[in-house]
């Protein structure tokens, strides 16, 4: 296994690339987002399946896929992401089913020649940080096959906990830095920023036709909070699991997913 061509340039999630297990996938809240993205997994992808995983960072979710049976080629525009993925695929002794690549999303064109492939998975938030979705939706058309299944995990444009969070902390900036059209600008640690955009899925779902028709969408945290309420959530033993009850009945249900902290979006590649 090789790391492909590393860029010199620190990527924005660099700077905390050797944390994020310890912030957010080690977190009793990001458990249990992550179950829930998991969950569709399950379903969606099956053994044999190749797989696209954009925006990967330290590989967990390649490494569960991989236990399912499915082959992943892992991309990440992070240098430092693809290096803990790395060590983590080789620690599991997945080498033969995942294929870390620094890549970034937008240069996934490159990969033309590898294909097809039966499916793509992208989660929570790294397609937010892409400037032209339009263009993404193309590429990623010409490298499924018809029929794939793409499952897309947006940051969703309204979050009523981040909402709820913020104004109650008097910041009524961050309260509803989700509404701003432009999106916001964002830095993690001390690497460079990035701009990170909130579509609604209406938004989505054109912006990736005619290649791709939204088949299903999932909230993600519709009452379990954003990760940044770990803390305080803490103060509560059974909070998170009557959370996590409460998710499996208002995940689906119309309206109310569309206000959680993340949106899962189920695409089916439709035929040439």
């Amino acid at each position: 296994m090789s790391v492909a061509q590393l860029q010199p340039d620190p990527a924005p999630f660099d700077a905390i690339a050797q944390r994020y297990d310890e912030i957010f996938t080690n977190s009793r809240i990001g458990q249990a987002q992550r179950a829930s993205v998991w969950k569709e997994l399950r379903k969606t992808f099956r053994g044999g399946d190749r797989i696209l995983d954009l925006g990967c960072g330290t590989g967990v979710d390649a490494c569960f896929l991989a236990d399912c049976g499915v082959n992943i080629r892992a991309l990440d525009c992070s240098a430092e992401m693809i290096g803990v993925a790395v060590n983590r695929v080789q620690a599991g002794g997945k080498q033969n089913w995942v294929q870390p690549q620094v890549l970034a999303v937008e240069e996934i064109a490159t990969l033309r020649d590898c294909g097809p492939f039966d499916g793509a998975f992208s989660n929570f938030g790294a397609l937010n940080c892409v400037a032209d979705l339009r263009s993404l939706a193309k590429n990623l058309g010409m490298l499924l096959r018809p029929g794939a299944t793409a499952l897309l995990c947006f940051l969703g444009p309204i979050c009523l906990w981040e909402i709820g969070w913020y104004l109650a902390h008097g910041d009524p900036r961050k309260a509803l830095r989700r509404w701003r059209r432009a999106g916001t600008t964002a830095r993690f640690g001390d690497g460079p920023t990035v701009q990170v955009r909130y579509p609604t899925v209406r938004s989505v779902a054109r912006t990736f036709s005619p290649e791709f028709r939204l088949q299903s969408c999932k909230g993600v945290g519709v009452i379990v909070p954003p990760s940044y309420v770990e803390d305080w959530l803490a103060r509560f033993p059974f909070g998170l699991e009557l959370a996590r009850g409460a998710d499996m009945l208002l995940g689906r249900c119309p309206g109310v997913r569309a206000l959680a902290d993340h949106v899962l979006l189920e695409f089916v590649r439709q035929p040439v």
